[in-house]
């Protein structure tokens, strides 16, 4: 397995002159940068393709999902920008070499309420019809859309993974796979491990986060079970630590993330390349 840091541990949002934590990265021991785009606009993919491959990293995709990017909104002006948003970060996934693309794809983040079960039945319905097309363009740039459940606290849609593959399997296409995130997990799922065991090769990606969404391994997460689980079912893909240093009022609001999470960035990406190191590539 490789391990990966996400730019969210550094800024919020990603730009161009923020290269320099491609390098952070590299020397901390990485052997994967996770991009998240939240501005298309700030973006600078020759740069990154450039740099990432003169410092030998590979390159994976995330993304950012606000209210206006919601492709299961009752307003089809968002659903359009957020289809839109989807395809745009796969056409750069595909130039970065990304074998994935990222996120909680079917609506925008902090999206909570209670609503009734015909409202519920709409949304799910422009989700999984913005969903299909997505996954269509996806597997036509040699991408897997990997979709991401969130923790109650931040979505009423899709909080498990038997609700994401309940969701996926309606489409039913190897470029449509799921993305598990332990911190998110931790708060949904009975058992990560037996979590991990029913995804199978479904699960595309895994972004492994402890439960205060602080440092790997200072925390409740079961790190050794999480790893014997993943080379059960011969995963092949990377663990990547995604949290927030400095998150934007924006990002601060939608992720509740109110207090710091460690000392300084830098520090937890160290010690958590350090952590990652000893659990996912010094143990078979």
């Amino acid at each position: 397995m490789k391990i990966g840091i996400s730019s969210f541990v550094w800024v919020s949002p990603y730009a161009a002159d923020h290269i320099d934590i491609l390098y952070k990265a590299k020397d901390y021991g990485y052997d994967v940068m996770e991009i998240a785009i939240e501005d298309l606009s700030l973006i600078d993919v020759k740069q990154l393709k450039k740099v990432a491959r003169e410092v030998g990293l590979n390159l994976s995709v995330s993304g950012a999902f606000g209210t206006e990017r919601d492709i299961s909104s009752e307003h089809s002006s968002y659903r359009k920008i957020g289809l839109s948003y989807i395809k745009d970060c796969i056409a750069i996934a595909n130039e970065l070499e990304s074998p994935i693309f990222g996120g909680p794809l079917y609506s925008a983040v902090g999206k909570t309420r209670l609503v009734s079960k015909e409202q519920k039945e709409m949304e799910r319905n422009f989700c999984l019809e913005n969903l299909l097309e997505a996954t269509k363009y996806a597997k036509e740039h040699g991408v897997v859309l990997a979709l991401e459940p969130l923790n109650r606290f931040e979505t009423d849609m899709i909080n498990t993974v038997d609700q994401a593959l309940e969701l996926i399997n309606e489409i039913n296409d190897p470029s449509l796979k799921i993305l598990l995130d332990t911190f998110h997990a931790n708060i949904e799922e009975k058992s990560i491990v037996n979590s991990i065991h029913l995804l199978g090769d479904k699960l595309a990606h895994v972004q492994g986060n402890e439960n205060d969404r602080g440092t790997p391994g200072t925390g409740q997460v079961d790190w050794e079970g999480i790893r014997d689980a993943l080379n059960q079912i011969g995963y092949q893909g990377s663990v990547v630590l995604e949290t927030f240093g400095s998150p934007s009022k924006e990002l601060a609001r939608a992720a509740s993330i109110w207090r710091p999470l460690a000392e300084s960035s830098d520090i937890l990406a160290r010690d958590g390349a350090t952590f990652y190191t000893k659990i996912f590539k010094n143990n078979p």
